[in-house]
């Protein structure tokens, strides 16, 4: 998919970005390509590859209409290079983010990004950690109204690390390449558990027909205190 492409299918799905947006997908490519020779940030370099398989796939909560210009507060767990967080908030800048990363490399990635981009400060909060450890911190928990989190973990895991932070009516975006019924399946008991209920699951397909799965659970009650468990836990007993 060529940059053109990538702006055309927007405008086609009824997104308009002005010249600073497009202007900020290309510094997002560049920066991303000439860091990834220092550290290790994605194996998709290929300017194509990387508006198709990154940005297009990053921005799919904006192309079915789960996240519009009213959306607030967002946090991203596992973002690595940004996605799917930071392609969305070039789409709509208004939009609060908060990624947190379990390693640093790419917090200080993100935060040298977030400067080439001319993100605001006060609106791109970047925490180095485990989801765990800031899902039991009031500062963060139950406090936003979406957790968007791109091929991090099998869905009964991702529930208990992500739930916590979300509001009551708050949603969790699981964006993800593989079919979801099994995983889906298996995690109805850790959603019921930690008050969430299981929404809308959209299939689709990339411009070149790779198929991805987003699927939606709604948080419907708060989360019991205990949740999330201590740092690795949820991955060595899932619940």
């Amino acid at each position: 998919m060529t940059p053109e492409n990538f702006y055309a299918a927007l405008e086609t799905a009824g997104i308009h970005l002005s010249d600073q947006q497009k202007a900020q997908f290309e510094t997002y490519f560049d920066f991303l390509v000439a860091e990834n020779a220092k550290i290790n940030l994605t194996a998709i370099t290929e300017k194509h590859d990387v508006y198709l398989k990154h940005f297009y796939d990053s921005i799919a909560p904006i192309l079915y209409g789960v996240i519009d210009h009213s959306s607030r507060h967002l946090l991203d767990i596992g973002a690595g290079a940004g996605f799917p967080s930071l392609p969305m908030k070039i789409i709509f800048p208004d939009l609060q983010v908060t990624i947190i990363d379990s390693l640093n490399k790419r917090i200080k990635f993100l935060t040298a990004l977030s400067e080439q981009l001319g993100f605001e400060p006060t609106s791109l909060t970047l925490l180095h950690g485990r989801a765990e450890d800031f899902g039991q911190d009031p500062t963060y928990r139950g406090q936003f109204d979406y957790v968007t989190a791109r091929a991090v973990a099998r869905l009964n895991v991702l529930s208990e690390l992500t739930l916590p932070f979300l509001k009551k009516n708050g949603k969790l975006l699981s964006l993800k390449a593989s079919q979801m019924s099994d995983e889906i399946a298996e995690a109805k008991h850790a959603i019921a558990i930690l008050g969430g209920k299981l929404g809308d699951t959209l299939d689709y397909a990339l411009p070149n027909g790779d198929e991805r799965h987003l699927v939606i659970i709604e948080k419907k009650k708060e989360t019991p205190k205990k949740f999330p468990r201590k740092a690795g836990t949820p991955n060595k007993k899932p619940l």
